[in-house]
């Protein structure tokens, strides 16, 4: 997309272990239904009604410089309040390098947020110790999450424990090497990326804007999960921890998107991806599918 070039680095594709009802309380059924053509199989089983979710890296390559958005779960992580994801051992180091990238080349990482499943690539398990997996990175931290997340400030949050020992061993571990940089408000990568606070999901929550000659693209994180929620925006996820700010966030870089033809690129989609949206009545509706390949199946080796 203009200058920068985006590659999709995937870590798991498959079952979350829970139902449209569960994960999107918020949503109707009907919908689920009137958009089953294109909602299954990738981002729904037809014989389970189970959701299925991708968990990947966005690459970017921009004005010289590697950049990874998010570094999904990690491996050997323990994960009690989590089972899907505690304990795995997936090859995505393996498909970081078939895309030309050794964990040293990496010169940015952006975390949108401090979930679960945004931070495991940040470290890996060295003997007993977590330590950066990309060293000579600047990873980009929201400081609202940091401060959120971090267990002395001991916040209550709506995910309760299912984000126990993320922060001990996929951020602290960073921070403590002096390779975080904890902004505010609004980032500037370069020329072409921007980084703004888009709270709602969590207290900061963030998105990256990509502008570059014509093309346009957003990096939504968590603000949506399935593309459902470009039908019915106002549908949250379970895990939002400000229902209100979230429905918000969400309506205004959907808006965003639509009026500046720009993809959006979540950071859970499986099948193609992304997609561009346009205005529809009081919601939004698919004007086309990203060209990434689809997902099709769950590495062999991810439990």
């Amino acid at each position: 997309m203009g200058d920068v070039t985006i590659t999709r680095i995937w870590e798991y594709y498959g079952s979350v272990e829970m139902t449209p009802e569960t994960f999107f309380p918020e949503s109707s059924p009907r919908t689920w239904e009137a958009h089953s053509s294109w909602l299954e199989p990738h981002f729904v089983d037809s014989e389970t009604r189970i959701v299925n979710s991708a968990i990947q890296t966005w690459l970017l390559r921009s004005e010289g410089r590697t950049i990874l958005i998010d570094t999904g779960v990690g491996n050997h992580k323990e994960r009690p309040y989590s089972p899907v994801w505690s304990r795995l051992d997936t090859g995505f180091l393996d498909n970081l390098a078939q895309a030309g990238v050794r964990p040293e080349d990496v010169d940015i990482v952006v975390n949108t947020h401090l979930h679960v499943d945004h931070v495991g690539w940040n470290t890996y398990l060295d003997g007993r110790a977590w330590v950066p997996t990309f060293p000579n990175a600047t990873y980009l931290m929201p400081k609202a999450d940091f401060d959120f997340w971090n267990p002395a400030n001991e916040h209550k949050p709506r995910l309760g424990r299912g984000n126990q020992n993320v922060f001990e061993d996929s951020v602290a571990p960073v921070h403590e090497a002096g390779l975080t940089k904890l902004w505010e408000g609004a980032y500037t990568i370069d020329g072409n990326l921007r980084l703004e606070t888009a709270p709602g999901h969590t207290p900061g929550s963030s998105v990256i804007t990509l502008e570059s000659g014509t093309d346009r693209a957003v990096f939504v994180g968590d603000m949506l999960h399935s593309p459902v929620q470009f039908v019915e925006p106002d549908a949250n996820s379970c895990f939002c921890e400000d229902p209100a700010g979230a429905r918000a966030t969400r309506r205004r870089f959907l808006s965003w998107a639509a009026d500046h033809n720009a993809l959006v690129v979540p950071a859970h989609l499986g099948g193609h991806g992304a997609a561009e949206v346009v205005r529809d009545g009081n919601g939004f509706a698919l004007k086309g599918w990203a060209p990434f390949a689809p997902h099709t199946e769950t590495p062999k080796d991810a439990r």
